[in-house]
């Protein structure tokens, strides 16, 4: 196990007096029905290349790795980006489905992507909700999983745990998941996603300017009809507030004995994530196959592919190089 730092090419200065603009997009979205979704996704670099499977957070969009995919496209990688439920293009397929938030729920999608992609494993690489549904998938089916790339490391959860209290200035910063805890806090997020979001981007990346041309981009994806009920369930859930449902039970009484991780995993954080995260010494004995950590410094925030996509691209060609 080693610890690493490493800086970007973007300093702090650079980070704080310019705008990032907007890449080029990905090209032609796919859809493709999994499980209880039809799924919206981005497909990219060479069709028989190693699969990687990039899981973005909330809220933010598959833009997030509008950067990270072509460098892995160029290294041989096959990329596949889906918008988790409740987000972009990716729809229910059914109006009868309940609008679940819960991390088992999150983590299934995955397995049933894979399955109608008809991908046997991938490298799973994540950040925010995204690295806690990959930690989930290689806790759970580490037959499906080559390696971990997980931003602020290891995130599975238990409503047990959401229970418990915490210092007052570490519950401060979840201000936002009381807040969706009140009807007040629902109805607020439905009517003000946009500006929600813009708040969270800015408080959680301090450092990390970004236009509204970039922040634009991610935000249409809010639109989703299912959005706000999966937003919402998931913080609810995570508090106890919300029941989840009878068919994830099982794998949720399994994921709340925080099991570890054994597939070859890279965990990151960036130096100036302004997010509510672990220290990095504190997950590091969940993961006992090959580990590393690694801090990524220049002012990087939560979102780390957008603001530090070299740093993640390399990451993910580490932990399972082909």
């Amino acid at each position: 196990m080693g610890t690493e730092r490493l800086r970007t090419q973007m300093s702090v200065e650079a980070s704080q007096d310019s705008a990032a603009a907007p890449s080029s997009s990905f090209g032609p979205l796919r859809q493709i029905d999994a499980g209880l979704l039809n799924v919206g996704y981005v497909d990219v670099g060479p069709a028989e290349g190693p699969v990687v499977v990039l899981l973005h957070g909330w809220p933010y969009d598959i833009h997030s790795y509008v950067d990270v995919c072509p460098a892995l496209a160029e290294a041989g990688y096959r990329v596949i980006v889906p918008y988790l439920r409740g987000f972009g293009t990716t729809r229910f397929l059914s109006d009868e489905t309940f609008r679940n938030g819960e991390q088992a729920a999150l983590a299934l999608d995955v397995i049933r992507l894979l399955d109608a992609l008809e991908i046997e494993s991938a490298i799973l690489a994540g950040f925010d909700w995204g690295a806690r549904t990959a930690d989930v998938v290689a806790a759970l089916w580490p037959e499906r999983c080559r390696g971990l790339v997980s931003v602020s490391g290891y995130l599975i959860g238990s409503q047990d745990a959401g229970k418990l209290p915490w210092p007052p200035e570490a519950e401060r910063q979840w201000w936002y998941q009381y807040y969706f805890a009140t009807d007040r806090g629902r109805a607020g997020y439905g009517r003000y996603r946009r500006d929600f979001a813009k708040l969270i981007w800015r408080t959680a990346s301090p450092k990390w300017r970004f236009d509204d041309a970039t922040f634009d981009r991610s935000a249409a994806s809010f639109e989703n009809p299912d959005h706000v009920d999966i937003v919402i369930h998931n913080y609810r859930w995570r508090l106890g507030l919300a029941e989840g449902e009878a068919e994830y039970a099982e794998l949720e009484n399994r994921l709340a004995e925080a099991p570890v991780i054994t597939v070859p995993a890279i965990t990151l954080e960036g130096d100036a994530n302004g997010a509510p995260h672990p220290e990095p010494s504190a997950y590091a004995d969940k993961f006992t196959g090959r580990y590393s950590h690694r801090t990524i410094e220049g002012g990087i925030g939560h979102n780390l592919p957008q603001e530090a996509p070299e740093a993640f691209a390399q990451a993910i060609i580490d932990v399972d190089p082909h």
